[in-house]
């Protein structure tokens, strides 16, 4: 199944600043919700969305769910955007 747009995805601020803040350490929807105006509920589905892109990835520690940033994600990103500096 092919994944949705992830430049639709990162289009949305919200989402953008989650991302800058996983690129400097892996984060819980408690730690990332601080830094937002939003619901913990509405940052989890904003995460969704960037699941969903293959922009994050996620894993179970303990009740905990912790955040990162998916490498190969944004490998993707670079490989379309490389066509136009070349």
């Amino acid at each position: 199944m092919a994944h949705p747009d992830p430049f639709a995805a990162i289009a949305d601020p919200n989402r953008r600043f989650l991302l800058e803040e996983l690129r400097r350490a892996p984060k819980t929807v408690n730690e990332l919700s601080q830094g937002l105006p939003i619901s913990r509920p509405a940052v989890s589905q904003h995460l969704k969305a960037l699941l969903d892109c293959n922009l994050v990835s996620v894993t179970a520690r303990g009740t905990s769910r912790i955040y990162a940033i998916n490498n190969a994600g944004f490998n993707r990103l670079n490989l379309w955007l490389d066509q136009f500096w070349a």
